[in-house]
């Protein structure tokens, strides 16, 4: 039987704090490789394929289970809690 995830009910309309880039790494003047977009606040982070993984640093930080890439052009979603695409 196929995951589901439970945390959909989080999900809410949000807008990107930093539509330019990663916050942290904004702040710090780092790079990154991708952008994911958290549905629950708007924080832009970093994805794991980038060094400092500030999107999977800000769910550990904040519980914010749902994260959205924020690439042109894609427009997946993911759920740390439930490890599942939504």
């Amino acid at each position: 039987m196929p995951q589901k995830c439970t945390h959909l009910d989080q999900i809410k309309d949000v807008e990107p704090k930093t539509p330019q880039g990663c916050e942290e790494c904004l702040e710090s003047g780092d790079s990154w490789v991708h952008l994911r977009l958290c549905l629950e606040c708007g924080h832009v982070g970093c994805c794991d394929s980038s060094k400092n993984k500030h999107a999977t640093k800000h769910f550990h930080a904040t519980q914010h289970p749902i994260m959205q890439s924020f690439q042109p052009g894609e427009d997946w979603r993911w759920c740390y809690v439930d490890e599942i695409e939504v």
